[in-house]
Formats: C-alpha cells, sequence, structure tokens
C-alpha cells in the first residue's frame, strides 16, 4: 500500500460533564492510504463517531478536547485545531462525510436541488444550470432517478432511504480524496444497500478514493474493506487485514462481535388471537402536481388501498424498498397520518376520531420512530423523554414511582440507569435508538409501530432487542408492526409478512411461507438480493 494519505496518532478525546472529564476515544492510532478501505467497528459508544468527526473538527469545542500529543496529519497538515476558515477549504472538498442520522444533517427548509448545489456553488464556483445538471447526475449515481423531476422535494417529503442516498450525493458531489461514512447503508432496503456499497467501490477505484466506513454490520466489512480497527471503551483493541481478522480473530471482544446476531424464529402465536388493529381499504396519498389554480392534477400514492389485521401477541413484518410506503402505513394506522380508508383499533373506530378522542387510546398505541435523533427533543433529559407517557397516562404514579418505571424501561433495553440525567446529543446513534425503544415500552402498550427499530443497532444489541420484544411479546401479548430492510430481522421476529413496492401489497401472507417459497418475482428479487449481499461478503 502507498504512503498513508491520512494518519491518525495518538488521538484522545475527552468531554466535559457534570462529573468532570469523559473519555470518548482513547489513544487511537491508524493509518488510511489512497485507494484503501478502512473500516472501524464496535458497539454503540465505543468512539467510532467521535474519531471520524475528529477528522472533520466537527467535535462542539470547547466541551470536547483533544490532547496535545494528537496528531491527524493530512497533506502535510494537521488538523488537530485548525479554524473553521482552513477547514472549509477542505471539508466537503477533499474530504467528504456521510453522517449517520440524514434527517438532522439535511437542512428542512431547504429543497434537495439546493442542498447538493451549495457544495457546487461553494467549491466549483458553478453556475446554476451546470451544477442543476450535476444534481441530476448525482442522483441517478445513487439511485434516486424518480427525484430527478422532484428536485423541489424537501427533507421530510422524502422516505429515510432516500434521505440517505441524498447525504451520499452531497458527499460524493465534489470527488473527495477521502470519504468517511459513517453508517452509509443503516436506513437503505437491501437492494439499494447492494447498488451503494458497489457505487462506493467503483467510486474508490475509479477516483483512488480513500474509504473511512464505520459501521456495525460485519457483513458489510468483511465484503467492503482491507483493514479493520475494532473499538472498544474509545480504544482500538484489534487492528488487522480484513481477511486475517474474520478468519483469526485474536481479542475476545472481537470473537464476541462476530458470533453476535439475532437468531431463531417468531414466538408461537394462536393463528384465532383478537384482532388489535385492522385497516380495511387504506389510501394515504400526496398532492405531486398543481395547476396555476391551486388543483392538484397529479398525487403520489404513497399507500394504495391496503388492508391490513393485527393481532394480539402477534407481529406483521412490512418489507419493500425504500420509498414503497412502509412507514406512510405505520403512521397512517396510528392516526399520525390522515388517511382514507376505515382503522378499528380493538373494536373502535378510529377513523375519523378527533385527537381529543385518540388521546385515552394512546397509551395503547406507541410508535418507535426511524430517525431516533430527530425523534427525541434536545431540550428534554432521557428521564423526561420517557416518562413524559406516564405523566400523562399514569398520573396515579408519584414522581419517585415514575422514576422507578423509567429505570426500568432503560434496564430493558441495556441502558445504564444513571444516564437518565443526560440528554439525547450524548449519545450515540444506537443508544439513542435504545432510548426511542424504552420509551414505546414504559407504558406496556398493545399495539407498537416499529419503524426500523434495530437499523442503527450494532449486532450484539440487535439480538438483545430482537430477544427483548419476542420476550415482551411473550409476556403482555403485544401486538407490532415490524417495519425493517433487514429481512435476518424480520424473520427471527414476524408471523405475517407484507411485501410492498410502490405502495401496494405485492405479496402477503405467512412469514415462513413466503421466505421458504416467494411467489412474486418482486418477493424473489428482494430475497435473493440479501442472500446475495450477504454471499458476496
Amino acid at each position: 500500500m502507498s504512503e498513508p494519505l491520512i494518519s491518525i496518532s495518538n488521538l484522545c478525546v475527552d468531554f466535559k460533564t457534570q462529573k468532570g472529564l469523559f473519555r470518548a476515544v482513547d489513544d487511537v492510532s491508524f493509518d488510511i492510504s489512497k485507494g484503501e478501505t478502512v473500516a472501524l467497528v464496535g458497539e454503540s459508544g465505543s468512539g467510532k463517531s467521535v474519531t471520524a468527526l475528529s477528522v472533520m473538527q466537527l467535535l462542539p469545542y470547547p466541551r470536547a478536547i483533544h490532547n496535545p500529543e494528537a496528531k491527524i496529519m493530512f497533506e502535510g497538515e494537521n488538523m488537530v485545531g485548525k479554524g473553521d476558515s482552513y477547514m472549509r477549504t477542505i471539508r466537503g472538498m477533499q474530504v467528504g462525510m456521510i453522517f449517520q442520522e440524514p434527517l438532522t444533517a439535511l437542512n428542512p427548509l431547504h429543497t434537495i436541488e439546493k442542498q447538493i448545489s451549495e457544495v457546487l456553488f461553494l467549491h466549483q464556483k458553478m453556475g446554476k444550470a451546470q451544477a442543476k445538471e450535476r444534481v441530476t447526475e448525482l442522483l441517478n449515481l445513487v439511485g434516486l432517478e424518480n427525484l430527478t423531476t422532484r428536485l423541489d422535494a424537501y427533507p421530510h417529503q422524502l422516505s429515510g432511504g432516500q434521505r440517505q442516498r441524498v447525504m451520499i450525493a452531497m458527499a460524493l458531489a465534489n470527488d473527495p480524496e477521502i470519504l468517511i461514512a459513517d453508517e452509509p447503508t443503516t436506513a437503505l432496503d437491501v437492494t439499494v444497500q447492494a447498488q451503494i456499497l458497489e457505487l462506493l467501490n467503483d467510486l474508490k477505484d475509479r477516483l483512488g478514493m480513500a474509504l473511512l466506513i464505520i459501521t456495525h454490520d460485519l457483513t458489510i466489512v468483511e465484503k467492503m474493506a482491507d483493514k479493520v480497527c475494532v473499538m472498544q471503551h474509545g480504544k482500538i483493541v484489534e487492528q488487522n487485514k480484513t481477511k486475517d481478522l474474520f478468519k483469526k480473530p485474536q481479542h475476545e471482544y472481537t470473537k464476541m462481535l462476530l458470533n453476535a446476531q439475532p437468531s431463531g424464529d417468531a414466538i408461537k402465536a394462536e393463528a384465532d388471537a383478537p384482532v388489535i388493529m385492522q385497516g380495511t381499504n387504506i389510501k394515504i396519498h400526496f398532492p405531486k402536481k398543481k395547476d396555476i389554480f391551486g388543483k392538484v392534477t397529479e398525487w403520489v400514492k404513497a399507500v394504495d388501498d391496503i388492508n391490513i389485521t393485527a393481532r394480539e401477541g402477534q407481529t406483521i413484518g412490512v418489507v419493500g424498498e425504500s420509498g414503497s410506503g412502509k412507514t406512510t402505513l405505520g403512521l397512517g394506522l396510528l392516526r399520525l397520518l390522515k388517511a382514507d380508508g376505515t382503522i378499528v383499533f380493538e373494536g373502535n373506530d378510529i377513523s375519523s376520531a378527533s385527537q381529543k378522542e385518540l388521546l385515552p387510546l394512546r397509551e395503547d398505541m406507541q410508535v418507535v420512530f426511524q430517525d431516533p435523533f430527530g425523534s427525541l427533543s434536545p431540550r428534554l433529559s432521557v428521564a423526561q423523554i420517557i416518562g413524559e407517557g406516564l405523566e400523562i397516562h399514569r398520573k396515579d404514579l408519584s414522581p419517585a414511582e415514575r422514576d422507578a418505571e423509567v429505570v426500568r424501561a432503560l434496564q430493558d433495553v441495556d441502558m445504564d440507569p444513571e444516564t437518565r440525567h443526560r440528554y439525547p446529543h450524548e449519545f450515540s446513534g444506537g443508544q439513542r435508538q435504545r432510548i426511542s425503544i424504552a420509551r414505546a415500552l414504559a407504558l406496556r402498550p398493545k399495539f407498537i409501530v416499529l419503524d426500523e427499530p434495530t437499523s442503527a443497532l450494532d449486532l450484539s444489541v440487535q439480538a438483545q432487542i430482537v430477544d427483548l420484544l419476542r420476550a415482551l411479546q411473550k409476556e403482555y401479548k403485544i401486538s407490532y408492526i415490524f417495519i425493517s430492510h433487514d429481512l435476518r430481522v424480520v424473520k427471527a421476529m414476524a408471523h405475517d409478512l407484507i411485501v410492498m413496492k410502490d405502495g401496494k401489497v405485492v405479496e402477503s401472507g405467512s412469514a415462513k411461507d413466503i421466505f421458504d417459497n416467494p411467489q412474486e418475482e418482486y418477493t424473489k428479487a428482494l430475497l435473493a438480493a440479501a442472500l446475495d449481499l450477504k454471499a458476496r461478503a
């Protein structure tokens, strides 16, 4: 391998907290050469993202402190301590970054075209016409051909996977020398995940670009990386060539990561269990085009005439490519989006119920949103976030009893209860995901829509959460709608399966039957993409 393009040595990062300094990164050293892919792996909170943000000098100074001996050498310059004026010439031009949570990284007030064009205006001084042409090229490059006619769309109008690909397009806009990808495929379905990984590999080979990939998905690591650095509690505990590390891991922590993954089958359930939630002829259409008089002339049919029945103690898996309408269906059933059709919850028709009428039912209807950072209030502590529902729906609880319930909810998702006094920005992406799950579980609801609940979690925690959800379902007979692109997790959870494409149901029925013998070509392609991704690893 050639001389290092970027060299990190003796990097330590401390955060100022109320209890003193907390060391998030502890004496980390590694190199990345031109054209090389290095993977940082480890569980949530191990220091992976903090290391990456140090490279970009994006940590919240002065709360974050680097040690004086730390060096991040890039083109002969030590970037540690460099000011914003210098770093602005580097960020987005020579070093690109795909952030873990696209909804919070994208500006909600700017259109997709404006956000991707901005880096072209700033670094390449392109004109509007040239920038628009490049934006279209980038969207095609990342598999968003359907967005080239919707350049005026805003981030909230896109699915999680579409937002992730917009982030990737922005990061690639100026053909950077090194690309930092923080969980770049977290919100992507398996078919697009395969496309994005192939795209990143192609760009790396074509441009000689180096790639620092941060992920909890070891399948991706084995497929993509030349070298792996395993992090635990801020330290690199093992560093080796990918093939050697996977063949013969040395550290016990590395062995645990390689062996951890969700497994098993859905819990046993009664086929004729009571119906908890039923949706009939559900339609959710959004206006796409209007004429000069403001009349809608074209609609986006996000959910188009779908029937769904959720039974007590059972899980319905909902799968499909990004933008297929999975999340929209879930939000419509909860009356968080306006839907046409009939929605019945525990025998009550809630199709046209007012928000006031729905409030008493919210205790039994919960949701885990896809983007944990966007759904957690930055102004509330974890204790306040989890306790908010208890305060509204369980007025019989004293403050001490409510705090005890918050502690129990955090323990359920393997979080330290002492962290309940901290705020969302002080946690990693995977930890925030667990907080979101704890909030939904705190009230012991009867029905939960789980929208990609394990997407930001490392494999060991994924397995824990799947086991936890199955145990709670068995004990409390909770009904789940489980939306996910990770078919391994869906297989471990679902009793029934719905396959969606372009707002319609392509195939539905018993999860076991569909996994064993899919009937529709689209379902076969979806399953083949997942298996192919694993096979190629």
